[in-house]
Order: structure tokens, then sequence, then C-alpha cells
């Protein structure tokens, strides 16, 4: 990957489009939101695949993140509060939550700040009629 240094920030670009980044908003995603979004998109992805390789259907999936900052420390990460909300029809909460901690085990992102960043997950079945 090369980064290249702008105005208001750093850019990249990837076969599927170009990436602005900044510690302003006005001019592109946050290096905290990024952080945050590789761990939880990471860790959706993984669970997803498993429930898929399960063959247990659902509905819809949430995932809302909740971010814990240390402005004594450079404004670091310290902790994210991943809660999923499964959507869906004769969910099996204690299979799911089962396989939750499976991709937890399995997601490259959570694994690589597991000694620095607490990663907590909360799970919600929504029953669909």
């Amino acid at each position: 990957m090369d980064f290249y240094l702008k105005e208001n920030g750093v850019r990249t670009s990837f076969d599927y489009g170009q990436l602005n980044i900044s510690g302003d908003e006005a001019f592109g995603f946050r290096p905290y939101q990024l952080m945050v979004a590789s761990i939880a998109g990471c860790s959706i992805g993984v669970f997803r695949k498993i429930l898929d390789k399960q063959r247990i259907e659902f509905e819809d999936i949430k995932v809302t993140a909740d971010v814990t900052r240390n402005p004594e420390k450079a404004n670091r990460i310290e902790k994210i509060h991943l809660h999923y909300a499964v959507k869906g029809y004769r969910l099996n909460q204690d299979k799911l939550l089962k396989n939750l901690d499976i991709s937890r085990n399995n997601c490259s992102m959570v694994q690589s700040v597991q000694n620095s960043i607490e990663v907590e997950e909360t799970l919600e079945c929504i029953e669909l009629s």
C-alpha cells in the first residue's frame, strides 16, 4: 500500500477506490474510525462466514460499536464494545453466542489488538414473526 501526504491529510488508492484519511472529518475518515471499522468489519465478516457454513439462517445483522478513548494517553482507543443485533426466525441464542466466540478467535483484526484494546461483544436476538 502506498500513502501520499496531501494538504489536509493522507490519501491512498485501492482497486475499488480512493481513501482519504484526516484528523478532520471534513477531509476524510479519522484514523480511529478506520481502526474501529476494521475491527467491526472483520468481526462481522468472520461471524457471517461461520453462520453461513453452519447453515444458520438469519434475516439481518447489525453491529453497533461504542468506543472508549483515553484523552490522557494521546486519545488512544482503550475499549470497543461491539453489540450484535441478529434478526431472524427461531434463533438459538446459545448457538449464536458460541459462534460469536469462535469468530472472535478467528478474526485477524480482533486478534491483532488483543493485548492493547479491550474488545467486548454482546448479542441480542430479535425474533421476527
